[in-house]
């Protein structure tokens, strides 16, 4: 039993490194090259510092790197401390799983068709500016207001606190649940201590190790988005990773050299962040010993806790107006400025599949479901290995796993594209399908890890006393079992795979169409109503599949009290 179960622990740590860790570091080295000039098929065969220089000679790149710093620290910090602070306010006054029934939605929303609903927002001529219009602002015309691609960055800020601030809430909810809030609060209120100042002083330090890896991948994404960068951003100069990848797809070969130093300059910016949170969180440890020895009791946080929990609710509201948004522009046949709703309305780009929405759509879920399938699979075996082979996962092994999600995509993907040509893959599914592999498969494995091993053993023990076999115990016990969260796992996996922008650009070489890659392309200029419905069928896709993930475990279980959650009579 424990040799098959090291073997099997073996065999997938080997296809894991082999399918997944191989090919981004291979993706880093070949970028790497191409930025110190070494790309033979272009002619560049001697390693030079030319591309460097090149590459800060390019108008605006000064401009982009400071746009890329401020936005993905300014959205970073800001989600962090509203979340914090909306937790702190509200945690123990709200009833269990309220908070992720009311996040779902937004949750499961891909980046981009939430950004395009926030620029049908806050756009000049934007639904809030209709709503308030005339009676309010007096404009009977739209005003020429820089709301949507501001030189500042204001609206890619905006556009990024809608999605982070929600799945900073998810997973501070779930760390909550590991620690004894109640007491630490009951005993700190007992002390005089206000509210703030107790999670401040208390729970904040005690839930930081609980949630310091999702808030680093909030920070690498932050730095490196390009599809939100596109479609909210400066657009002129854009930030870094918007620039790399209009360079790496200019017509002009001779920018793939110094975009390739940017994209690597791209990844050293997200490893020095890691870096600095680290020397942060370092500092803030030895100042908050040196608060908590000073003492000092008082509500002064309880203001800020407000403030927090009032931009908190904002951004949620954001959220959802922005989701009518794009369902109302999908349908919308005439709307114009200032009416606050269409004048008229009509199905006929819904009834045309023709249009092209059909066979994206059919693209988008082929995709997705193929590389979910294959992260599902990687991730039940690696599992079921640790089970049989009785060890858990190695720090190591872990850091692999989540290697994917803290590497900018700029910085290895176009290295990537250069390998898989080297080794005869063409760009077409295949290779889109395993790039997506790449980002599917951590989030899958992080979402079934914890259920997995959470599982009563006593079920195993009674079924290997039964006789059954290891297989037969995975595919009678352990599989029916926690069937909930496995397609839990799948529907988060899918709705990552359904958001890749870069992965299907690179290595589809732009053959394979998705909702993500059409809707981003056709924002740039395309009639809104088409943009709403690409970007409706984007954020339906994970919603079929998370209503899959809840309703059919319901509808299997309905006569298994202990696996359906539903008391006994």
């Amino acid at each position: 039993m424990k040799h098959e179960g090291r073997a099997l622990r073996m065999t997938v740590l080997v296809l894991v490194l082999g399918g997944v860790v191989a090919p981004i570091l291979a993706g880093l080295w070949e970028t790497l090259r191409a930025g110190l000039g070494v790309l033979p098929a272009i002619g560049a065969t001697r390693p030079s510092l030319d591309p460097w220089r090149q590459l800060l000679a390019l108008p605006g790149f000064s401009t982009s790197l400071v746009l890329t710093l401020w936005t993905g620290f300014a959205s970073t910090l800001l989600a962090l401390a509203l979340a914090t602070g909306f937790c702190a306010l509200v945690h123990g006054r709200m009833a269990p799983g309220v908070g992720a029934r009311l996040l779902a939605p937004l949750l499961a929303t891909p980046h981009a068709a939430m950004a395009i609903g926030v620029a049908f927002l806050i756009a000049p001529s934007g639904w809030i500016a209709r709503v308030l219009s005339p009676w309010l602002t007096g404009w009977h015309l739209p005003p020429d207001l820089p709301t949507l691609h501001d030189p500042w960055g204001g609206a890619l800020i905006l556009g990024l606190l809608v999605k982070e601030v929600p799945f900073l809430l998810l997973v501070m909810l779930a760390a909550l649940g590991q620690l004894p809030v109640a007491q630490h609060m009951a005993a700190g209120r007992a002390l005089g201590y206000g509210r703030g100042v107790v999670w401040i002083k208390l729970i904040v330090p005690q839930m930081w190790p609980l949630i310091r890896l999702p808030v680093l991948i909030v920070l690498a994404f932050a730095l490196s988005v390009v599809d939100v960068a596109i479609l909210l951003g400066p657009s002129n100069p854009p930030t870094l990773a918007v620039a790399v990848t209009r360079w790496f797809t200019a017509p002009d070969t001779r920018l793939i050299l110094p975009a390739s130093a940017a994209a690597s300059l791209q990844a050293v910016l997200v490893a020095a962040a890691i870096g600095l949170a680290w020397l942060a969180q370092r500092l803030a440890a030895r100042l908050g010993r040196w608060w908590l020895r000073r003492g000092g009791r008082g509500v002064s946080a309880e203001p800020w806790l407000m403030v927090a929990s009032g931009g908190t609710l904002a951004l949620m509201a954001l959220g959802f107006a922005a989701l009518v948004a794009l369902a109302l522009w999908s349908v919308a046949w005439r709307w114009p400025f200032p009416a606050g709703l269409p004048e008229s309305w009509s199905l006929a780009l819904w009834a045309n599949p023709s249009g092209g929405w059909a066979k994206a759509a059919a693209e988008t879920a082929l995709i997705g479901a193929a590389s979910t399938t294959l992260a599902l699979g990687l991730a039940i075996a690696w599992l079921e290995g640790e089970d049989r082979a009785r060890r858990g996962t190695a720090r190591w092994a872990g850091a692999l796993i989540v290697l994917p999600l803290l590497v900018p995509q700029v910085g290895f993907l176009y290295g990537l594209n250069v390998v898989f040509l080297r080794a005869g893959l063409r760009p077409g599914h295949g290779t889109v399908i395993w790039a997506h592999l790449l980002f599917v498969f951590p989030y899958v494995m992080i979402a079934l890890a914890a259920p997995w091993r959470a599982l009563d053993r006593r079920l195993l023990h009674t079924a290997a006393a039964l006789g059954a076999p290891p297989l037969r115990r995975l595919v009678s016990v352990k599989l029916p079992v926690l069937l909930a969260p496995i397609l839990t796992a799948a529907a988060i996996g899918f709705g990552v795979s359904v958001a890749q922008y870069l992965p299907t650009l690179f290595l589809g070489a732009g053959r394979i169409a998705t909702l993500t890659t059409e809707a981003v392309t056709l924002a740039s200029g395309s009639d809104r109503r088409v943009v709403g419905a690409y970007a409706v069928l984007q954020a339906a896709l994970p919603f079929a599949a998370y209503a899959t993930a809840l309703l059919l475990p319901a509808a299997l279980h309905r006569n298994r009290l202990g696996l359906s959650g539903r008391a006994r009579a």
